[in-house]
């Protein structure tokens, strides 16, 4: 039997398009002849017509080339069996009907006492036999595809309007086998729809290990996005391929996805308004320079890196670590740079490469260098403070030495606002890398050096917003560390335009160096009211106690180890103003040279043998106000 159903398929295999459409033209050219013996046989209850009228006989071949002509007039032979219905049905009916007619005129000659109710039931038979012989031609077929193809069983989720239109597109399918709808209204189950028996959602894990099912398929386009995901993770857990179908209103184009319906813009969580959007004053600056941004594929320093190219420099060194981002900010600068006539230079590199920071700088003769490069998760570093310490506070020492060997007319450091009474190693790396730079400045050949201190950047890899989008698009939960906690947020082009504006400032107010530049950013910002702000963005609504019938819930997770309530971004008391009302400047205490000395000998010491705590007693000792986290103290 087996050989049989692979010897079918291999012959239906074989048929070309050509031979099926001359198989269906034979059929219907044979069905009128036929037929037209079995209407004489029912109407006269026998064959003696066929005696006594051989004229009958002439009519066969008649019949069969009109049957044959009508069929292709129609085009019926070209209608696919997997696509013969309302419309091809329709079809056989005029094929039928005209055939009928053509036989009622030739039996008025031939046949002169063949009864009326003869031509009906020659009608009636013609157009059965020619629908019903392709149904079960189709069928067949179908059976015959089966057995030489893997199958799908799958589950239909829904069994609405949608569901059922799905499981009649499925059952032509040679590979897919539809077993049974699920559906959460109780009032559907048991009850049997399209041919198919309707369970309860309770019974899915029986009949997905009775009935051998891989996939199911989800066909509730009306069900919100959040609610489909929360099903889609539990239907994969039982091991099931999850598929879902849109609405017949999102194939058509009448209904986008609710994200291009609401866009986020970043800058509408702020609560204040924003910087603009040209550059007022410091341009000159770097206008025919040549421009170093280390960490050039960060968030920050792509920004910076393509605001700077309307300064007009000479050449934008692009020093980054990452290949990748390296590859991805070249490709962009080089579309704009080509009406600004500006060099582009890429290198991959480490800042903690002495030996190839000091050639980069020599060899493109660096006239201002932005120091962006830096590891600025503080889960991650707090994981891995070696590797933080060592990128953040040596290489930060290793390009500001190299900068002023060089004599790089200005270097500015990108820092943080976690560098204010840090709690974490990267809030404490960053204030040490400050500290590296207070005191090059006070050894500075004439390079000036400064600081701009901001908080998070909205939109930045590290930025809540793309965190919250994504947990959002999964159906939740938005995880928050904390009902309360607050963070200073700024957008990344506001904060490149500041830091632009505040390395111009810095011989201005200073021949010597060394400030640190606040960027005001207003009044921190509840992360609870963001989250609920995208939420709502989104087309959604937040699910809690109050609303238990809600889309997204938002989870408190507690506060990550060295994760702050909310952040600060002054050390001590007090700020001078600059000529921009946005920058502020902080005049704060340095380490001694020889305790910027003591401090960096003793981390190099720690990073080179990879002792942990050693490198922890280095921030804890110089680093005024740093708290390490209860966990970090257990650790040690």
């Amino acid at each position: 039997m087996g050989l049989v159903r692979h010897g079918l398929y291999e012959l239906v295999q074989r048929f070309s398009r050509k031979n099926k459409q001359f198989t269906l033209f034979v059929i219907d050219a044979l069905l009128p002849p036929l037929v037209l013996i079995a209407a004489v046989i029912v109407a006269h209850n026998g064959t003696a017509p066929f005696v006594r009228y051989p004229n009958v006989f002439y009519m066969l071949p008649a019949i069969s080339l009109i049957g044959g002509a009508v069929s292709s007039w129609l085009g019926l032979p070209r209608i696919q069996l997997k696509s013969y219905e309302t419309t091809a049905v329709l079809r056989t009916g005029v094929y039928a009907a005209v055939v009928t007619l053509c036989f009622a005129v030739m039996t008025r000659f031939a046949l002169p006492i063949f009864p009326v109710a003869g031509v009906v039931i020659y009608g009636l038979m013609l157009f059965l036999l020619s629908a019903g012989m392709r149904t079960a031609m189709f069928h067949i077929l179908l059976w015959v595809l089966r057995q030489g193809q893997p199958k799908h069983r799958v589950l239909i989720y829904g069994a609405g309007t949608t569901g059922v239109q799905l499981v009649a597109a499925l059952r032509s399918h040679e590979r897919i086998v539809p077993i049974a709808f699920v559906d959460d209204n109780t009032a559907l189950h048991s009850s049997t729809i399209a041919g198919l028996r309707v369970l309860p959602p309770s019974s899915l894990k029986t009949l997905v290990e009775q009935r051998d099912i891989d996939r199911i398929i989800l066909a509730m386009p009306s069900v919100s996005a959040p609610k489909l995901a929360r099903l889609t993770r539990q239907l994969r857990g039982m091991g099931l391929t999850v598929q879902s179908l849109p609405s017949f209103s999102q194939l058509v184009g009448e209904e986008e996805l609710i994200d291009n319906l609401s866009p986020v813009v970043p800058g509408q969580f702020l609560g204040r308004a924003q910087v603009g959007d040209t550059l007022p004053q410091g341009e000159e600056v770097y206008e025919g320079k040549s421009i170093l941004v280390s960490g050039a594929g960060g968030s920050v320093g792509s920004e910076l890196c393509r605001q700077l190219l309307h300064c007009k420099p000479r050449k934008l060194v692009l020093y980054e670590v990452s290949e990748v981002s390296l590859y991805s900010i070249d490709k962009d600068l080089r579309d704009l740079s080509e009406a600004q006539n500006v060099e582009i230079m890429p290198v991959l590199g480490s800042v903690t490469d002495s030996r190839l920071t000091r050639m980069v700088i020599n060899d493109h003769a660096v006239d201002v260098v932005f120091h962006a490069a830096a590891y600025k998760h503080v889960p991650l570093v707090e994981c891995n403070p070696i590797a933080g310490l060592a990128n953040n506070v040596l290489g930060t020492r290793t390009i500001a030495e190299a900068a002023n060997d060089a004599g790089v007319e200005r270097f500015i450091l990108i820092s943080s606002d976690k560098a204010v009474r840090p709690t974490n190693v990267m809030g404490a790396s960053k204030r040490l890398a400050e500290l590296v730079v207070q005191d090059m400045a006070k050894r500075s050949r004439g390079t000036v050096f400064s600081m701009v201190r901001f908080g998070n950047v909205l939109g930045s890899s590290g930025s809540v917003i793309p965190l919250f989008k994504e947990q959002i698009a999964k159906g939740g939960p938005v995880t928050l560390t904390h009902e309360d906690v607050t963070r200073f947020f700024m957008t990344i082009s506001e904060a490149a335009r500041l830091v632009l504006m505040a390395g111009s400032f810095s011989d201005v107010q200073t021949s010597r160096g060394g400030d640190v530049f606040v960027l005001d950013m207003g009044k921190p910002v509840r992360i609870r009211d963001m989250a609920v702000q995208l939420i709502t963005a989104a087309g959604y609504s937040v699910r809690d106690a109050d609303h238990p019938d809600g889309d997204i819930e938002i989870k408190v997770t507690g506060l990550r180890p060295g994760e702050k309530l909310h952040e600060e971004l002054l050390i001590g008391a007090g700020l001078l103003t600059t000529p921009h009302s946005k920058i502020l400047r902080a005049r704060e205490e340095s380490l001694s040279e020889l305790e910027m000395a003591s401090a960096l000998r003793a981390l190099r010491s720690a990073v080179a043998v990879g002792d942990q705590s050693a490198a922890r007693d280095v921030i804890t000792t110089w680093v005024h106000g740093y708290q390490p986290p209860m966990s970090a103290v257990a650790r040690r």
